[in-house]
C-alpha cells in the first residue's frame, strides 16, 4: 500500500481510503438488456437461488451473494455478465444513443462495448479495438455471448487508428478506457501494486495521451469522448485530459452521476491544470464501497 501515500493530500478521509483498499471487492453482474430485461434477470436469480442487491444508481447494475458469478443460470444464457460495478460508470457516462456510430478504443475483453450495445438497444455501430491480438478471442466471445450484433472488432494501436476501412468519417462518441497502472483494482488485484514504478506510470501516461489525442481526431465535431482509467494517478488522469485541452479541439463537460465522487484536481505537486477538469470525478474506494476509477466527459469543438 506504500505507493497510494502519495494521495494522502488528496484524499478526503485516507485511513478509510487505505482500509478500503485492503478489503476484498464484492462480485458484481450487469443486466445485459439485449438478451433479458432487468425485471426477468432479477427473476431468474430468484428461481437460482442467488441473492443480489441492486446498486442504487444504476438498476442494471448488482451485487451478487455467490462466489462464481460466471457459473449462474443467468450468466450462461447471456443475461448478465461479471463486470465490476464502477467500471461499468464510464459507458453510462458516455450515453450512447440508438443508432450512433461509437468507438471503443480499448475494448477487450469486452466489458463496456457490450455495455455501450445494450445501452443503444443493439442498434448503430459500436467498434470494438484493442492492440492486444490475445485478448481479442475474449472480446469476440463476449459479443456473441451477449448477442451484440452492433458489435465490430477491429486489433489496431488506437494511436494511428485509421477510419478509411469505414464508409464514415467520424464517430459520434468514443470511450477511451485507457490501459493505466490499475491502482484502483487492488481490491480484487492484491498485487496490482507490486511492480509499481513512477517511472511505469510516466510510460503508460505517454500511451494515453497518444490515444486520447486520437479519438478526439476521430470524433465529430459536437461528438463526446469520455475518457477513463482505472487508477489514482493525477499523471494518468488530469494531466493526460489537460494534455488533450493544449493539443485538440475539446473541452470537459460536466455529467450527472448517482454515485458519490470526489472532483477532479486542478492541481498536482507543480503542475497546475485547467480548472474545468474538476467536473471530472474521482471514485474511491471507499466512497461507494467499489474499486477505483477516474472519469472525464469531453466535447469535440470546432
Amino acid at each position: 500500500m506504500e505507493p497510494l501515500e502519495r494521495y494522502r493530500p488528496i484524499v478526503d478521509d485516507f485511513e478509510a481510503f487505505l482500509a478500503a483498499c485492503e478489503r476484498p471487492l464484492g462480485n458484481a453482474v450487469r443486466v445485459n438488456t439485449i438478451k433479458a430485461s432487468v425485471e426477468r434477470t432479477l427473476a431468474a436469480l430468484a428461481d437460482d437461488g442467488v441473492a443480489y442487491e441492486q446498486a442504487d444508481w444504476n438498476p442494471r447494475v448488482l451485487r451478487l451473494e455467490t462466489d462464481s458469478p460466471g457459473s449462474t443460470w443467468t450468466s450462461f444464457h447471456g443475461f448478465t455478465h461479471g463486470q465490476e460495478e464502477v467500471s461499468a460508470v464510464p459507458p453510462v457516462v458516455l450515453d450512447p444513443q440508438p443508432g450512433e456510430r461509437v468507438w471503443d478504443c480499448c475494448a477487450a475483453p469486452g466489458g463496456k462495448a457490450t455495455q455501450i450495445a445494450a445501452l443503444m438497444n443493439d442498434r448503430g455501430t459500436v467498434v470494438a479495438n484493442d492492440n492486444n491480438l490475445g485478448r481479442i478471442s475474449a472480446l469476440r466471445f463476449n459479443a456473441e455471448r451477449l448477442g451484440a450484433t452492433s458489435l465490430a472488432v477491429t486489433n489496431d494501436d488506437a494511436r494511428n487508428y485509421s477510419l478509411k476501412r469505414f464508409s464514415f468519417d467520424a464517430f459520434d462518441r468514443t470511450l477511451v478506457d485507457a490501459p493505466c497502472s490499475c491502482e484502483g483494482t487492488i481490491r480484487k488485484n492484491p498485487d496490482a501494486l507490486d511492480n509499481w514504478t513512477e517511472d511505469h506510470i510516466s510510460s503508460v501516461a505517454g500511451i494515453q495521451k497518444g490515444i486520447l489525442r486520437r479519438a478526439i481526431q476521430a470524433t465529430r465535431e459536437d461528438g463526446t469522448v469520455v475518457y477513463s482509467t482505472c487508477t489514482f494517478a493525477p499523471e494518468e488522469n488530469e494531466a493526460v485530459v489537460q494534455h488533450a485541452l493544449e493539443n485538440e479541439p475539446c473541452r470537459v463537460v460536466d455529467f450527472d452521476l448517482g454515485l458519490d465522487y470526489s472532483p477532479g484536481l486542478a492541481e498536482w505537486d507543480d503542475e497546475t491544470f485547467d480548472s474545468s477538469l474538476e467536473r471530472a470525478a474521482r471514485i474511491y474506494p471507499h466512497q461507494n464501497d467499489t474499486g477505483g476509477f477516474f472519469v472525464a466527459k469531453l466535447e469535440v469543438t470546432a
